[in-house]
């Protein structure tokens, strides 16, 4: 249901109220304070009027067709960066200029302000230097980029200073240095920069109705949430699946202190309806903005379904045409809630991790525009896998693997998300029918004797281990999981221990296959072969006792620590009654004892490790 909260400080004639739904008067001013303003048509500010949205408010508005908005008064509303002055965020900006006539209008960062009081703010300096600085603030203009339809890193547009940055179009930014500890409102309590967190006033007149931005196929654009208000991105994809690929790509940055190209670190996250967000590799790049190497980090977790004010992401043309933003996908949802479902860049450390496995929740009721009942949806995605791969101990490949009776083995729209590195060296990647794409996120239908291809490529030799580090979502946590290595034969668990190999240069994509049972034994045979050996592992004398119960031919014992190390390897041991190791010299922690037989049957056994 929808609330209509209108605060007007002002009388009005009949005829201004003819002119337009919402009128706020030359001089007057409306504030809202913790709250939303839901406007059916248009809105009128005229000069030297002001609307200020304050402590999170949002402005709705229900228009169907363009924006009728008019008038050289400003709206304001707050949103704060992420980064300090050596990083990026990708913003997308509420308002345009303040022109007079009716529509949406161009932005520049001449639109951001400092907030000095609730309602004064002093305008940016516009530097022409290469930091910014919180106070007084300060922009450098040289990192103010927008990306449309292109594919090659030499294709950002500057923008600088002007005001050429169009309606929904996204754009780079760069944050500031030093702090600004003022805070405008004591119930708030946000301070304008505690540090590398720059709040920016946005004004001018707000966006409203469709807004298109150009795409082209397999090219990709920096679009944005272009409203003051959040909006539900699945209804945005949906609305636009004949023109994007139902991807978002949300990039993130490792804090380091170089305007140099190739000392970024950073990546992308992908985003789709099914799956939700997968998080974003952090590269490093070459001085012509291709992909080095991989730095082993990785970005956060985030619900991403509410984009709030001010959020940029790319999207990647699915055929030449435009995406639009539109009215109906506006609704009123706060920022840093609990689950954070609509947060700016990022959320603070394991917030999305604390709510990752409510997939029984649902959601609280939501004012939107669109009339929709969110009280009858829930709050998370498909049954899933999240599946690390570490290469050479350094880089960490993060997918994601999920299941609905919905999906196919191909590609499926906003279910499955194309990799991000492509062109690094190595990678980690789920095979799709008909698709010679690498894919970072699959979802799939599911039943136990399916077979899901998996590649690893790498220019050079590389070792991966692979292992499985969540479920999500409801997965079924007895569900056995596997990698079957078709060269060799032998199904490893990745779900109780890790699976490890090393790789001359290539691209396998047909020798490897995620499976859900050992069809090597039936499930009586396994059975029998986990009874066949036992561990014990006795802490007062450091020694850990592996029993052989039926004399099977050893071929190797392996102990694994917790986050997947080789921390101990004995092979060709033979078919003795019992073997011990001494573990005096181990960390405290829980382990993984993975025995081999000759005949290539694994078996794995968890046992605690601690000192007396």
């Amino acid at each position: 249901m929808k609330r209509k909260i209108l605060y007007l400080i002002t009388f009005v004639s009949l005829a201004n109220i003819a002119s337009a739904q919402m009128y706020v008067s030359p001089t007057s001013y409306v504030f809202v304070n913790d709250q939303y303003v839901y406007v059916q048509q248009d809105l009128n500010i005229q000069a030297n009027a002001n609307f200020y949205l304050r402590n999170n408010s949002q402005l709705l508005q229900g228009g169907t067709t363009g924006s009728a908005n008019k008038g050289a008064g400003d709206l304001s509303v707050f949103q704060e960066g992420t980064v300090n002055n050596f990083q990026y965020n990708y913003w997308c900006s509420p308002v345009g200029a303040a022109e007079v006539g009716p529509g949406n209008n161009q932005f520049g960062i001449s639109r951001l302000f400092r907030p000095t009081t609730l309602t004064t703010s002093a305008a940016a300096i516009v530097n022409g230097g290469h930091d910014g600085a919180a106070d007084p603030l300060m922009i450098s203009p040289r990192w103010i980029h927008k990306f449309v339809a292109s594919s090659a890193y030499s294709q950002w547009v500057f923008v600088g200073n002007t005001t050429t940055i169009g309606p929904g179009e996204g754009f780079s930014m760069k944050g500031t240095s030093g702090t600004d500890l003022t805070i405008v409102q004591a119930a708030e309590n946000v301070q304008n920069n505690p540090g590398n967190k720059q709040r920016y006033d946005f004004r001018g007149k707000p966006n409203d109705g469709d807004i298109s931005v150009a795409v082209l196929k397999d090219n990709f654009t920096l679009v944005g949430n272009p409203y003051p208000s959040a909006i539900d991105l699945h209804d945005y994809i949906l609305a636009n699946s004949a023109f994007i690929d139902g991807t978002l790509y949300f990039w993130e940055q490792s804090t380091i202190n170089s305007h140099i190209l190739n000392e970024y670190q950073g990546g992308y996250g992908t985003f789709t309806i099914a799956g939700g967000y997968v998080k974003a590799n952090i590269l490093r790049y070459n001085g012509d903005g291709s992909i080095n190497s991989d730095t082993g980090n990785f970005g956060s977790l985030y619900k991403r379904r509410f984009a709030p004010v001010g959020q940029g992401f790319m999207v990647v043309g699915l055929a030449n045409g435009v995406a639009t933003m539109k009215n109906s996908f506006r609704l009123f949802r706060k920022e840093g809630l609990d689950p954070a479902d609509s947060e700016f860049a990022r959320i603070a450390a394991g917030a999305g991790e604390r709510n990752s496995n409510l997939e029984n929740e649902f959601y609280p009721e939501i004012p939107n525009v669109a009339g929709k009942d969110y009280t009858t949806i829930r709050t998370g995605y498909a049954p899933q896998l999240r599946i690390n791969a570490l290469v050479n101990d350094a880089a960490i490949i993060h997918t994601a693997l999920g299941f609905g009776d919905q999906y196919t083995d191909g590609v499926d729209y906003s279910a499955d998300a194309a990799g991000t590195s492509e062109d690094s060296p190595y990678s980690f990647y789920y095979v799709l029918n008909d698709s010679p794409n690498e894919f970072s996120m699959s979802i799939t239908s599911f039943n136990n004797d399916k077979r899901l291809p998996v590649g690893l490529r790498n220019n050079l030799q590389a070792t991966f281990k692979i292992k499985i580090n969540e479920l999500l979502y409801g997965f079924d946590p007895s569900q056995e999981v596997f990698i079957f290595d078709k060269q060799t034969g032998i199904y490893h668990d990745i779900k109780n221990s890790t699976f490890e190999i090393t790789l001359p240069a290539g691209d396998n994509r047909t020798r490897f296959e995620i499976t859900f049972k050992n069809e090597t034994l039936s499930s009586e045979d396994i059975a029998a072969v986990n009874d066949a050996f036992s561990v014990n592992q006795n802490n007062e004398q450091g020694m850990l006792t592996l029993f052989n119960k039926t004399n099977k031919d050893i071929a190797s014992v392996v102990l694994y620590d917790i986050a997947g190390k080789q921390v101990l390897r004995k092979t060709n041991l033979g078919t003795d009654a019992s073997y011990q190791f001494s573990t005096s010299g181990l960390s405290d922690g829980i382990y993984i004892v993975k025995a081999t037989t000759k005949d290539n049957i694994a078996v794995s056994k968890k046992v605690s490790i601690y000192k007396k």
